[in-house]
């Protein structure tokens, strides 16, 4: 008789949940369980984190391009957005722009931050709050303006 062999990841996806029905007593909405993503995965699967390639006398920033296209391209919509909703969004975009960076790259550094401020929302369940997400970023003028 020949032995089958099933194919079995060592890592489970993280889509995977094997959590119990909701409303039960062990399922994640009742008990603090630890994400299987980190800030860091998040933002490498949205590929919004550069890829660094580093030798001894050179250092490469770049873009990620093996990444979920989607949730790139809905990342990048989200941060364009926050643009002109955000205080905080627009602060780091202009920082970014006034320091030589094209606006790609700019969205794309903002896209990451959005990543991981969401990133703590989900890790301490909390609601996403200005003033908490941009602690240290003062309010531009074109703000002032309009309050």
């Amino acid at each position: 008789m020949a032995a089958t062999r099933t194919l079995r990841s060592t890592c489970p996806s993280p889509a995977w949940d094997p959590s119990p029905a909701p409303g039960s007593p062990a399922s994640p909405a009742t008990t603090r369980t630890a994400t299987p993503w980190s800030g860091k995965a998040r933002k490498n699967y949205a590929g919004t984190s550069p890829i660094t390639r580093a030798s001894g006398k050179r250092k490469i920033v770049a873009a990620r391009f093996i990444r979920n296209n989607r949730l790139t391209d809905a990342l990048m919509a989200q941060a364009f957005a926050a643009l002109s909703a955000s205080p905080g969004s627009r602060a780091l975009y202009d920082a970014e722009r006034a320091s030589g960076t094209g606006h790609n790259a700019a969205l794309r550094k903002l896209a990451s931050r959005l990543v991981g401020i969401f990133h703590g929302c989900l890790k301490t369940r909390t609601l996403y709050d200005e003033a908490t997400a941009w602690p240290y970023r003062e309010k531009t003028p074109q703000s002032d303006i309009a309050a």
